[in-house]
């Protein structure tokens, strides 16, 4: 039992070392040179242009998106085949420097032939890759995941 505390010492010491070698190795931090303050670190520059609420292309892809959910991960032919009474109910409701944002409802025509309540937001910079404008949305009452529970609530501003 003796013959293993310097053993274990020497081990201990030579992870010390070994730590404190790998530390001072680090590089320092530096501030951004010039190329990188006037090119990459430009921050995000918002152009607040939006598309309205009852922009065809936005809704088209809210009627797309649904569809793709409904079948691929719930095994259902639900549908929405209208969106009517459409209205914004915010915009731009946070601080300067957030992502622009329209928040719009309206009510979503399901083909089974109910109505549900719908909210969406059309936010800049948030499409594809960063690209252009994109679209959130939730129908309350299919909202299977609750992602945005309790009755679309996280979808309002």
């Amino acid at each position: 039992m003796f013959s293993r505390v310097p053993r274990a010492a020497s081990l201990l010491l030579a992870l010390a070392v070994g730590l404190a070698l790998a530390v001072i190795s680090l590089p320092r931090a530096q501030a951004a040179n010039w190329f990188e303050k006037n090119f990459w670190l430009s921050g995000p520059n918002y152009s607040r242009d939006m598309p309205a609420c009852n922009y065809a292309p936005a809704l088209d892809e809210i009627i797309a998106n649904f569809h793709t959910k409904e079948a691929r991960f719930w095994n259902s032919e639900l549908q929405i085949v209208g969106i009517e009474d459409i209205r914004e109910t915010a915009y731009l409701p946070w601080a300067a420097q957030s992502i622009p944002r329209r928040f719009c409802s309206g009510t979503a025509l399901i083909n089974d032939g109910r109505r549900h309540a719908i909210y969406y937001s059309i936010a800049t910079g948030t499409g594809m890759i960063g690209m252009g404008w994109g679209v959130n949305f939730c129908v309350v009452g299919l909202d299977r995941n609750w992602a945005y529970n309790p009755a679309c609530r996280a979808a309002k501003p």
